[in-house]
């Protein structure tokens, strides 16, 4: 018999974000993420004065990641196609590259794609990418809290 603690399975989570600015660049900008597990749902937002439709992407994402206190098996489902790609294709070519592009210069967004690179080691995530606008009622209710976010921001609340 092992004196050790048993090690309990990671837990199984879900999430859809999505983000936004209006206008793009430099407007305010919302960001949102749906989590369940099990019968269990959070949901969070936040927002930003000044900003892009890419940053508040990355922000839904790490923001939902950094909810998971312990590491957990993720299905993070976005409608962006630079968030998806970015983790998925680009971002182990920047990291040998130490954060630069192909072309040799800083990658965009750089401090939040290393808070997202560091946040996303300590999970098992697949990234999924969903339609946006398509009807799915989860990516449309991210759409619309990320949204709620984003006129917050613009009425100075």
């Amino acid at each position: 018999m092992s004196d050790e603690a048993p090690v309990s399975a990671p837990i199984p989570v879900t999430i859809y974000t999505d983000g936004g600015a209006k206008p793009n660049p430099d407007g305010p900008g919302g960001w949102a993420a749906l989590l369940i597990s099990g019968n269990q749902r959070r949901e969070i937002s936040g927002g930003e004065p000044k900003t892009t439709n890419n940053r508040m992407e990355l922000m839904a994402a790490i923001s939902a990641l950094e909810e998971l206190k312990k590491p957990c098996v993720v299905t993070l489902w976005t409608d962006s196609q630079y968030l998806r790609n970015g983790i998925t294709e680009w971002m182990p070519n920047w990291v040998k590259r130490g954060w630069k592009t192909a072309a040799k210069q800083p990658v965009k967004n750089q401090d939040l794609w290393q808070r997202l690179h560091s946040v996303a080691e300590r999970h098992q995530v697949t990234w999924k990418w969903v339609k946006a606008h398509n009807g799915h009622p989860l990516n449309e209710r991210v759409d619309a809290m990320a949204t709620a976010a984003r006129e917050k921001i613009e009425r100075g609340e």
